[in-house]
């Protein structure tokens, strides 16, 4: 299987090889980036000044050519009446997206963490937690599976890497 990685906008530096190193660890997949392409602009809602995640998606299916192709961006998402999502995946698709925009807030939601190693490890978390939605797994019950939901990082951060033994059998 291959993912296509399709960098949107403008990335930290290191997002990318995290997320490429990442995918190979966990699901022994060839990993394909591609250029970076511009953030959509009918993607971008006036209303919430965000953008609409599945919009993001559809970049990264028009321009992945994998089985799977997964769009990183460092804009601010929002799926539906959620007012903001770290990453969006359909059920068995071929498309997803994380955003590392919301993923430098500390635990409490203040302001940006200092700690590198915390944002790249959450990284790692929600590409996981994405891609896996496309290759089938649900959210998990367990609050350490990276599977499970996670509306905030202090969730994220409780989380393993790695799906849980259940998880990891449907895979």
């Amino acid at each position: 299987m291959r993912i296509d990685l399709v960098p949107v906008g403008e990335l930290e530096d290191g997002v990318v090889g995290t997320s490429r190193e990442v995918l190979r660890e966990r699901y022994g997949v060839e990993v394909v980036t591609r250029s970076s392409v511009a953030v959509p602009d009918q993607a971008y809602d006036r209303s919430s000044g965000q953008y609409n995640a599945e919009r993001i998606i559809d970049v990264a299916e028009s321009v992945g050519h994998g089985d799977k192709n997964l769009a990183v961006t460092d804009v601010d998402i929002f799926y539906r009446q959620r007012n903001f999502v770290f990453g969006l995946a359909y059920l068995d698709g071929r498309g997803c997206v994380v955003s590392t925009n919301r993923l430098r807030m500390t635990a409490d939601g203040g302001h940006e963490e200092d700690d590198g190693e915390t944002f790249f490890d959450r990284v790692r978390k929600e590409v996981v937690h994405e891609v896996g939605h496309t290759l089938g797994l649900r959210h998990c019950d367990k609050d350490t599976c990276v599977m499970s939901f996670s509306p905030t990082v202090r969730e994220v951060d409780q989380k393993y890497e790695r799906p849980c033994r259940g998880c990891s059998r449907d895979v």
